[in-house]
């Protein structure tokens, strides 16, 4: 049976209406809330399903304490005041987990362990996805979303996963957002400026 489209709420909630915010109001988000984003935001396809994004959700004093002073002066009140603030990191060896999530492949893990090009590619393409799946479940759980470069990775990388095998990609302020942070919409290019069918 075909699948139908969603409505426009849904689309409109995900998409067409969603905002970047940059500012939060002080509504806390909950762990069970962060489990179920995640709980979601899994089932997005990755290459061969190698799940190479790694989340450290960043929601105490201490923990912000820790990653405030990697980020650029004009990010840090926005990461201060977000009740979460997610840095989104891939795994470099991703691939041990290979035999459990992609076993239809038994050699998948030996080809990705004696090719690092491919698999910093795979990590990094991936794990990029896999930070955009966040924001999109993010909205469809009713949570606002504002991702963010502006911020040292070499300084969150020795401050959150000294052991080098972690390596942060980009971060996402979670909660509830403040209508009066955001800014006047940005257009966006028609698809005929972008697409073409061939």
């Amino acid at each position: 049976m075909p699948r139908q489209p969603l409505d426009d709420t849904a689309l409109d909630t995900v998409f067409r209406q969603a905002r970047t915010h940059y500012g939060f109001r002080p509504e806390p988000v909950d762990e069970a809330t962060l489990r179920q984003l995640y709980d979601l935001l899994k089932w997005g396809p990755t290459s061969m399903n190698s799940q190479p994004a790694r989340y450290v959700f960043v929601m105490s004093e201490e923990g912000k304490s820790r990653l405030l002073p990697a980020l650029s002066e004009a990010n840090r009140d926005k990461a201060h005041e977000a009740p979460v603030t997610v840095i989104v990191a891939v795994d470099t060896r991703f691939y041990e987990h290979m035999p459990k999530v992609f076993p239809s492949s038994p050699n998948a893990r030996e080809r990705f362990a004696e090719n690092p090009e491919t698999t910093s590619d795979t990590a990094w393409r991936n794990g990029t996805l896999q930070g955009a799946y966040l924001i999109i479940a993010a909205r469809m759980l009713g949570l606002d979303a504002g991702p963010m470069s502006g911020f040292d990775n070499a300084m969150v990388d020795e401050e959150f996963f000294p052991d080098g095998r972690y390596k942060s990609n980009f971060l996402v302020n979670l909660g509830t957002g403040d209508p009066e942070s955001q800014r006047p919409r940005g257009p966006r290019l028609a698809f005929e400026e972008v697409a073409e069918v061939v």
